[in-house]
């Protein structure tokens, strides 16, 4: 009780002190106002800054929506329908009407409505667009020149710096939001196939896709491509680099060229790195190398280590393939890698990446091994299972709960390796599990649907 009483008594002076204070304001004093300080003065710049670039860039800003009135002329509202609600956002990046937006928002339309900030309509063509990237270009035709913005260089970007997103949330045209990088080169998004993401937490919402994110110089140095569902605060922007490579090729040639290596790779995990004598994480190890493709032609071997491309550190598949898809082919690329502990410097002439599918299914027969029943690799079921491969064993039955299970190995697999020696068939393989010391891990280099990677199967240890 004593307690609460202090706790009151402390309270009331604060109370008294203002209360005094302000009976001995006079009546004809001025409103109480923020006194002229360099620090405020400093604050009143920043957001001088941010209202700039806000009137600067929203003209630039456009709202894209399905063309439902192909009719509509030019610059025309179509007659007796009030403007719509948008489906994205995307920005003038040229004066005569070049528009960067994301390929989920044009869909697979051929023409798209474009709304600008005077409220003047557009019909414009989807001239190119990329999935693996979420980008698109779409082409509005005029008779003057149009508001644009200017791609910045993303490669300068910081984290911590402040970044300005525009679009049209909810169909809340030209909405404004402030905030920082978060985070760069974010990966394993699952939002595209090269993802090299900007994360900010400027506010982003649905009807922001494909709107710019920009610099305090009022460059665009990203697209707004997503959000994280139920966060706060956590939005992905397109690099404008990437934009830009994209965009120039897509406005050149209707489409995107990309560059080929011709491997299978894979992460380098705890287990693959103590098999390979590397640290975790460091590279990326090549499973397989696909003959007459241009790694095969430069002499790359499946269990090389790639740690370097372009003096470019490597150390994620996903940074790989990104950094082999910019260049283009037929340009002499630059590799390091590490093979059987030694580093090597390896130059590879591109080819053109291609779109590949291959399906296998599955036989059946012999002896348990590790968890596995195998047989030898047959031309017959070699063309069954649409196989490139002549020689190795088969995977024809998986044990539930064995070593090989838990690591994810299934039917129809097939092994070529065990711990770096050439596996043809299941004697081969049999004479390399043999000479395995009960207790140690098995390196086994796997190809399933033409595609090869390692697993390390741990054995038992009595």
């Amino acid at each position: 009780m004593r307690s609460s009483k202090i706790s009151a008594d402390l309270f009331m002076i604060p109370v008294m002190i203002v209360a005094v204070m302000i009976l001995s304001i006079p009546a004809s004093s001025a409103p109480v106002v923020a006194k002229d300080t360099a620090g405020m003065k400093a604050i009143q710049e920043l957001e001088n800054i941010f209202v700039d670039i806000a009137d600067r860039v929203k003209p630039a800003v456009v709202n894209i929506s399905p063309a439902t009135h192909p009719t509509a002329k030019p610059g025309e509202s179509p007659r007796g329908r009030p403007p719509e609600s948008g489906s994205g956002s995307g920005v003038i990046i040229d004066k005569k009407g070049y528009i960067v937006t994301n390929n989920h928002v044009v869909g697979e339309a051929a023409d798209v409505e474009v709304r600008l900030s005077d409220k003047s309509h557009f019909t414009g063509k989807v001239i190119g667009k990329d999935p693996d990237t979420d980008v698109a270009v779409v082409k509005v035709e005029t008779d003057h020149d149009l508001p644009f913005v200017t791609l910045g260089d993303s490669s300068s970007v910081k984290v911590g710096q402040w970044v300005i997103a525009v679009g049209n949330p909810f169909g809340l045209d030209r909405t404004v939001t402030v905030g920082v990088v978060s985070a760069l080169g974010r990966e394993n998004v699952n939002l595209s196939r090269y993802e090299d993401f900007i994360q900010t937490d400027a506010s982003i919402n649905p009807g922001n896709s494909g709107g710019p994110l920009f610099n305090l110089n009022g460059e665009a140095i990203g697209i707004n491509t997503a959000i994280i569902n139920f966060a706060q605060g956590i939005g992905f922007a397109i690099p404008s680099n990437m934009v830009q490579n994209v965009v120039n090729q897509l406005i050149s040639k209707g489409k995107v060229v990309r560059g080929w290596l011709g491997v299978g790779i894979q992460p380098v995990t705890a287990d693959l790195a103590s098999k390979f004598n590397v640290k975790e994480e460091e590279g990326v190890l090549v499973n397989e190398v696909f003959e007459g493709d241009p790694a095969s032609k430069a002499g790359m071997q499946p269990g090389d280590i790639i740690i370097k491309l372009e003096g470019k550190t490597v150390d994620t598949p996903q940074t790989l393939s990104r950094l082999i898809a910019s260049i283009p082919p037929g340009k002499d690329a630059a590799f390091e890698i590490i093979r059987d502990g030694k580093r090597k410097n390896l130059s590879v002439k591109l080819g053109e990446r291609k779109e590949e599918a291959v399906t296998a299914s599955i036989p059946k027969q012999p002896e348990m091994v590790l968890g596995l029943s195998i047989q030898d690799l047959t031309p017959e079921l070699a063309d069954r299972l649409k196989l490139k491969e002549e020689k190795g064993v088969l995977v024809t039955k998986v044990e539930p709960g064995s070593a090989a299970d838990s690591e994810g190995i299934k039917e129809g697999d097939l092994i070529k390796e065990v711990n770096r020696n050439k596996v043809d068939n299941s004697d081969d393989f049999k004479n390399a599990i043999g000479r395995i010391k009960k207790g140690e891990s098995v390196l086994i280099r796997i190809i399933r649907e033409n595609r090869a990677f390692y697993v390390v199967l741990k054995t038992q240890s009595e």
